[in-house]
């Protein structure tokens, strides 16, 4: 069976078809680089990465237009843009009125200058939004790579591969003229402050990716438009392309003035012009399900209507969102985090990942504590089944693919991504033993990407074996010394309370060989 997956433009399960098999293009929408990314913004992300990575698999089959299948080789091209103008704090009434979110993040970056509490070494201008998001996008690389994002990675080296919207702004502005040009667009408003929107009549097949209808948008549903926007427009849902706003502080010249880019147009030009073919469409299209409508909505239309092509991607694919412990994130009930945070508390970045990919993308994932742990034991059982397997068979690999595991977890994954499946399969191989099992296992987890992230070194001290990333602590060094003691006394009761105390400071500890304590950190 080849790749079935959801596309949500058709509502359906069905085989993924490229126009190209052994070259599918592939495009994310990425982080908006005014803050940190959070563990939702990284599960979308991540859930792209092992859907990209399935398909580069020689694991996986995909579909071919004629009816047939495609076993490989193949290349996935993956472009993620990273976002640095255009997103602004009324994004959901149409971004015309509101402040440039770099504008908050600079105000929140003074403040944190001001306190002392940015990070150690960080020196930056809080009234440049091009140092703002520089900051940003930077520490996004960072966290990305260390969860095994592969276009991250290849980033390095190939830059196009993750573009920001500051540096294509021509192309934007030629495709806002085309679709003036075609009458897709109009232009509103004197001099110093005219609007280009998107006329949303002229495309039939609009709101066809989301379930809306022009008439449901025109009662403004779903919170999408405002009234001090809409009498200028054509119809309530016409959307932004173009602002004039010379005082704004992200600004560029154009022929309607200078201002800046709707949000909308920027991944329409990003994609197209590093992914689009001969028929002007892409492969593959992700993001959250919160960027179905309105920005994968528009990004629909004017592509479509720039271009002439029928369609702007193939297929797209959604993943849903993200709670914590039961409960939306919210930074005021203290269980928002963000990836680094958790790097921060000895979180290793393969339980994190796998934490946050091992719910189905079609569900929503309760991302706990608890869960936390379990992935970081997986992990564990998984790497010493495969350090135990003895190495110098060449021939393993070959072998691997007529395991009964293997071949359950390619059923699995070419089933919508069914990961539980592909987890338990993991699992039954890491429970036999051998270089055939060993290969395999590679196999996999060149899907799930967990077994070649970093491991934290451990830091040893006189007493104490700091493990999971977590550094060594005078207060935890005293409260282990006084622990030896009781337990040389025979005082289990005051070993017990010590190790009590320890659990309390968020610490956990076990016995380890040579006298010494494994430190860890508590991830709840």
């Amino acid at each position: 069976m080849p790749l079935n997956l959801y596309n949500t433009l058709t509502r359906r399960v069905e085989p993924l078809t490229p126009g190209d098999p052994s070259r599918v293009t592939f495009y994310s929408c990425g982080p908006t680089v005014y803050d940190d990314a959070h563990i939702g913004n990284f599960r979308s992300f991540l859930a792209a990465d092992v859907l990209r990575r399935f398909i580069e698999s020689p694991l996986c089959d995909l579909a071919t237009a004629g009816g047939g299948v495609h076993r490989g080789p193949r290349t996935v091209v993956h472009v993620m843009n990273i976002t640095d103008v255009g997103h602004m704090t009324d994004d959901a009434e149409g971004g015309e009125h509101g402040e440039d979110r770099m504008a908050v993040a600079g105000r929140r970056l003074a403040e944190a200058k001001k306190s002392g509490k940015l990070p150690q070494g960080v020196s930056l201008d809080p009234g440049n939004p091009y140092a703002i998001a520089g900051f940003y996008a930077e520490r996004f690389l960072d966290d990305a790579r260390r969860l095994g994002l592969k276009v991250a990675l290849e980033a390095q080296h190939d830059p196009t591969l993750m573009p920001r919207p500051t540096a294509k702004i021509p192309g934007m502005v030629a495709m806002i003229a085309r679709l003036i040009e075609r009458g897709f667009a109009y232009v509103r408003g004197e001099p110093g402050g005219r609007v280009v929107y998107f006329d949303v009549q002229r495309f039939p097949s609009y709101g066809r990716l989301s379930g809306n209808t022009l008439e449901h948008l025109r009662a403004g549903a779903g919170g999408r438009v405002s009234d001090a926007n809409q009498q200028q427009k054509n119809h309530p849902a016409d959307f932004l392309l173009w602002k004039e706003d010379p005082r704004h502080i992200m600004k560029w010249p154009s022929p309607w003035g200078e201002g800046y880019p709707g949000w909308h147009i920027e991944c329409s030009v990003m994609a197209g012009e590093r992914l689009a073919g001969a028929d002007g469409m892409i492969d593959l299209h992700s993001g959250g399900e919160d960027n179905i409508f309105p920005h994968h909505e528009c990004e629909i239309a004017q592509s479509c209507c720039a271009t002439g092509a029928p369609a702007f991607s193939r297929a797209w694919f959604h993943a849903r969102h993200l709670i914590v412990e039961g409960a939306k994130m919210s930074k005021s009930k203290g269980n928002f985090f963000t990836a680094r945070d958790l790097f921060d508390r000895g979180v290793e970045p393969a339980a994190l990942r796998l934490e946050l990919i091992r719910t189905h993308y079609r569900s929503n994932a309760n991302f706990t504590f608890q869960g936390l742990t379990d992935s970081q034991r997986l992990i564990d059982r998984w790497r010493k089944a495969l350090e135990s397997a003895p190495g110098g068979d060449t021939q393993a690999e070959r072998r691997a693919r007529d395991q009964s595991p293997v071949r359950e977890f390619a059923d699995a994954m070419h089933d919508d991504l069914n990961i539980a499946g592909a987890i338990a399969a993991v699992n039954a191989l890491a429970a036999t033993t051998g270089s055939t099992a060993a290969a395999g296992l590679r196999l996999m987890d060149g899907v799930l990407g967990v077994l070649g992230l970093e491991r934290p070194a451990a830091r040893q001290t006189e007493i104490g074996l700091f493990v999971g990333g977590a550094q060594p602590d005078d207060r935890v060094e005293a409260l282990l010394r006084q622990r030896r003691e009781a337990r040389a006394a025979k005082d289990f009761k005051r070993s017990d309370a010590i190790r009590d105390e320890l659990a309390a400071m968020g610490w956990q500890i076990k016995d380890a060989p040579g006298g010494r304590v494994e430190v860890s950190r508590r991830h709840g």
